[in-house]
């Protein structure tokens, strides 16, 4: 059984061992928030997790498109959101963002804060802090109902 909580470290060097791992623990968890500070590496991050679910397709940040759609290996979907320049819930509305949460596809979502209610009461979250010497401390957090602060 996954363990609620777990902190990594990681370089670009080991990247893509860590992505994995984050996968491992996640287990089914489709909905992904990635939060951290401007250049802390949160696309980076999707980028390596794509790879590992077998994504061919070039991954940049959707910042002004706010989604972008990629191909696993198993032909399924995989979406990227980044809503940083986002002003009002309605807008992530107007992309319809609870069908893409609810569909079963990966969903890694940058900037989650801005659509706080929106988001699902079962998520994973992960926490990206540049420590002193450059590497990123990744704290992963499993959400369910029973812990969700918005079933509370």
């Amino acid at each position: 059984m996954n363990r609620p909580s777990r902190t990594l470290y990681s370089t670009l060097d080991n990247l893509p061992a860590t992505a994995q791992a984050l996968l491992r623990h996640a287990g089914e968890q489709r909905v992904w928030l990635l939060e951290g500070a401007m250049g802390a590496g949160k696309t980076t991050l999707i980028r390596a997790l794509c790879a590992q679910l077998g994504v061919r397709d070039n991954v940049s940040s959707p910042t002004f498109s706010l989604v972008h759609e990629y191909a696993a290996a198993s032909g399924k979907a995989i979406y990227h959101f980044d809503f940083y320049r986002i002003r009002h819930e309605e807008e992530a509305l107007d992309l319809d963002c609870m069908a893409y949460f609810e569909s079963g596809s990966y969903c890694f979502i940058e900037w989650s804060t801005k659509i706080h209610n929106l988001i699902p009461s079962v998520y994973c979250q992960v926490d990206l802090m540049v420590q002193p010497d450059g590497c990123r401390a990744l704290h992963i957090h499993l959400v369910t109902e029973a812990t969700s602060p918005l079933m509370q």
